[in-house]
C-alpha cells in the first residue's frame, strides 16, 4: 500500500512540476524566433515605473514573465496551445477562452478566495503567439477586459514600451 501511495505522490509531483508557466517559459525561452523576459526581484522597481494605464489595468505585480513566438509552423503553434491548455488546467480558472483556427485566446486566473493572485494571458494567431504570466493582486473585472482584442493589444504595446524604456538606459551622456 505504501508503494502505491509513494508512486501516486511521485506521479502527481512530476505532473504538477511539468505543467507550470515557469517550466513552459524555461522550455521555450531559447527557441529560435522567440522574444522573452522575466522581471527578477532586484528589478521590481521597473514595474513600479510602468505607465499609469498599465498600472491601472493590472494593479500590484510581484512577478512578471513574457514570451513571444514569431513565425511558428502550424504544428509548433498547436503544440504551444496544447502546452498552455495543460498549464491552465492545473489550478487555474478560465475567465475567457476562444478557440478557432485563426485565433486562440486564453485568460486564466489563479485565486485565493475572491482575490486574483495569478494571471495567464495567452494569445495565438497564425502569425504570432504571446503569453504573459502575472502574479500579484488584481482586479478581476480589469483582467476580464483583456478578452477584448483591442484592449489586449493596447495593453501589450503599452507594457512592452514601458518595460523596454525602463531596461534600456541611454549611455549617451547628453540624454
Amino acid at each position: 500500500m505504501k508503494k502505491i501511495i509513494v508512486a501516486f505522490a511521485l506521479c502527481f509531483l512530476l505532473v504538477s512540476c511539468g505543467s507550470s508557466f515557469q517550466s513552459f517559459y524555461n522550455k521555450h525561452k531559447a527557441d529560435i524566433g522567440t522574444t522573452s523576459f522575466q522581471v527578477p526581484n532586484f528589478m521590481k522597481a521597473v514595474l513600479s515605473n510602468i505607465s499609469p494605464g498599465v498600472k491601472h489595468a493590472i494593479g500590484n505585480i510581484s512577478d512578471f514573465k513574457y514570451i513571444k513566438f514569431q513565425n511558428v509552423s502550424a504544428l509548433k503553434r498547436q503544440s504551444l496551445i496544447s502546452e498552455m491548455n495543460a498549464i491552465t488546467n492545473t489550478g487555474f480558472t478560465d475567465v475567457f477562452r476562444k478557440n478557432d483556427l485563426a485565433n486562440t485566446r486564453i485568460i486564466s486566473v489563479g485565486e485565493i478566495g475572491v482575490v486574483v493572485t495569478d494571471v495567464i494571458i495567452f494569445n495565438s494567431t497564425e502569425t504570432e503567439t504571446t503569453a504573459y504570466y502575472l502574479q500579484g493582486n488584481f482586479d478581476p473585472e480589469k483582467i476580464k477586459s483583456f478578452a477584448d482584442e483591442d484592449t489586449f493589444n493596447a495593453f501589450s504595446t503599452d507594457l512592452m514600451q514601458s518595460y523596454q524604456t525602463n531596461i534600456n538606459p541611454s549611455f549617451n551622456p547628453e540624454n
